[in-house]
């Protein structure tokens, strides 16, 4: 599964998980929350100034989801930024909500309803924040060109003042999975902390969170041999990084290798080095410094075949001179 796949199911799972929120969240409260309820302040006092009846305030969020998802869906431009659009509006929408609740939580009357302490504002505008940086890197990254190729072959003759690059993406669905679950559960914990549904801190939250993105970075991976040497970039961000500098390779192979000799699947250390397992098969072996790092990528040949002559010719800017 290429890179611009993964991110098109992710933002489908966003796109169908934040309903699912918007309404699940006031659900779970039916019972503690007024008839109407408050659902904007304004004023001075930062009193309640307009309340909505309960399938209202759970229906007008949806709507404004429905209406931006579709609005991203709809322009070719629009669809190039999907993930800066939509995971950051899903986080206003879902702390929103989230403000509403609790705002409301026990109240006899909308008009008693008063807003959160500000530090669930302020969690809110930063989850926000993080969302949209994050949304910017998948999409920077999603866009990537693929480069143009070099030809098959252990080592490769290349005509004098060409740059080449080669450059391959692997995914596993079911880390993907893995992480959307343990991410969906530290949100529903959050989320449901900030609408003051769980009495106390939600310590278990940070722990979940965690896991989420340790999995997430293991997930995917990107591959690229230019001029500099090799560099191997982790999650849908591209981040962390790993980089051999040409200079540096002592060699590089095509290996067969399978998650039972590794130790499993993911980022995996085992007799055999270092190995990001992600499909069992083909694997790209550098060697630098004594120890191999092992990636699993289709196409690993031809990415040998560029990093061996670059090895050879000790890098070069970009190119590789012909010997």
């Amino acid at each position: 599964m290429n890179g611009g796949r993964g991110r098109g199911w992710g933002l489908a799972g966003w796109a169908a998980g934040i309903p699912v929120v918007l309404v699940a969240l006031p659900l779970a409260a039916h019972g503690r929350l007024p008839e109407p309820m408050a659902t904007h302040w304004g004023g001075p006092s930062g009193a309640p100034d307009g309340a909505s009846s309960f399938a209202g305030a759970m229906a007008f969020p949806v709507a404004v989801w429905a209406v931006l998802v579709l609005g991203v869906a709809a322009f070719a431009a629009a669809r190039a930024w999907a993930a800066t659009a939509l995971l950051p509006g899903g986080v206003a929408l879902s702390g929103a909500q989230a403000v509403v609740v609790r705002a409301n939580l026990d109240q006899e009357n909308w008009r008693r309803a008063d807003l959160p302490d500000a530090w669930v504002a302020a969690a809110v505008c930063a989850t926000v924040a993080a969302a949209a940086v994050a949304g910017w890197f998948i999409d920077r990254r999603a866009g990537v060109p693929d480069g143009r190729p070099p030809a098959r072959g252990p080592v490769m003759d290349v005509p004098d003042g060409e740059r080449l690059v080669w450059l391959a993406r692997t995914s596993n669905p079911w880390l993907h999975l893995t992480a959307a679950v343990l991410g969906a559960a530290a949100a529903v914990g959050a989320v449901a902390g900030a609408g003051g549904l769980v009495a106390g801190p939600v310590w278990f939250v940070a722990p979940l969170a965690f896991a989420a993105l340790a999995v997430l970075a293991c997930s995917s991976v990107r591959a690229c041999v230019t001029g500099e040497g090799l560099e191997v970039a982790f999650g849908p961000l591209g981040w962390p990084v790993r980089r051999w500098p040409a200079a540096v390779v002592e060699s590089a192979r095509v290996e067969d290798r399978r998650p039972a000799q590794v130790g499993g699947w993911g980022y995996r250390l085992s007799g055999l080095g270092t190995t990001v397992m992600l499909r069992a098969g083909e694997c790209l072996v550098v060697r630098a410094g004594g120890k191999d790092f092992a990636v699993s990528v289709d196409d690993a040949a031809r990415g040998v075949a560029l990093l061996n002559s670059l090895a050879r010719c000790g890098g070069g800017g970009g190119g590789v001179e012909r010997r």
